[in-house]
Formats: C-alpha cells, structure tokens, sequence
C-alpha cells in the first residue's frame, strides 16, 4: 500500500475517515486535508478510475490487519500425515498396540498412512494376506474413522489412507 507522499497520482477519489465519500480531488489536496487531520493518506485501490484513497491512521490500521492475521493463524489447523508400519506377519499384540497408536493419532485429527511392507519372497503373499490384513485393520478401525483411500500397491507394500471421522 502506498501512504501520503508516496501517492504520486493527479487525481484521486477520497473517501474520509468515517467512511463517506468526499469526492475526486487532486492527491495535494487529499494530502493536506489528511494532515490537517493529523491522518494519513492511503491508497486503497490502484486499480479503479481515478484511483481511490482513504484518510486514515495508518499505523492503527497496521496494527488491526496484523492482529487478525494473528488470529487467523491461531484458528487455523494443521493436519499431519502419520505412518504406521505393518508386516504381513505382525502378530496379534504388536497389532493392537499399533491400531491404538492409530486411534490416537486420529484423535489428535491427523490422518494416518498404513503401509504393509513385504521382503523377499513375501510379496507372493500381497495379494492374499496382506489384502486381507489390511482389510481386517479397516474393519477394526471402521467405527473410529474413514477410509480415505482403500488398500493399494505402492512397489513391494500395500498402502491405505484413514483419517478422522468428520
């Protein structure tokens, strides 16, 4: 934004510090009426014809955008993706200690990338049991979250995609 001197326009349309309009002037003039309220002259829109102008306190109104921008940022969100690891071997305990590592991490809203990694000679076993697998992880999470994309082949792994229930 352009303030006081840096306007360098032959007319603007000024709107005053209340928010009325108070017509095309030249920016001389906008910038002594400005001053004589002890405000500034800003630029709002470069882009209209003749360019529009607000007399206001510039340093207030800084201080306003940047407390909002603040806020904004404070309200705002940010969803992690988590990554859980399966072998198509993982035995009943180790299962249930991960799918409750799972359901913490949608409790906190992230969403949760399950991957079911094969070595050697067990990615004959992919599209059977570790589909299968895979599916019953699903099954025992279905309550708790939603599937956002169901089992596929990535390489030697199988991955799935849950997130938080909305």
């Amino acid at each position: 934004m352009r303030v006081n001197e840096e306007i360098t326009y032959r007319e603007v349309r000024l709107i005053g510090p209340e928010g009325g309009q108070l017509g095309i002037v030249s920016a001389r003039e906008a910038l002594a009426m400005a001053h004589e309220q002890h405000l500034d002259l800003v630029e709002v829109s470069d882009k209209a014809d003749p360019p529009v102008c607000r007399i206001m306190n510039y340093d207030k109104f800084r201080y306003e955008l940047k407390k909002k921008q603040q806020e904004a940022r404070k309200k705002q969100t940010t969803i992690e993706t988590r990554e859980i690891k399966f072998r198509p071997k993982t035995e009943e305990h180790d299962l249930n200690f991960k799918l409750r590592k799972i359901k913490e991490f949608l409790e906190e809203k992230n969403k949760v990338k399950v991957t079911m990694r094969f070595r050697g000679r067990e990615i004959v076993y992919a599209e059977t049991l570790g589909l299968e697998a895979l599916q019953n992880i699903a099954d025992m999470l279905r309550d708790d979250c939603s599937i956002l994309q169901e089992p596929k082949m990535e390489g030697r792994q199988l991955v799935m995609f849950v997130g938080p229930k909305t």
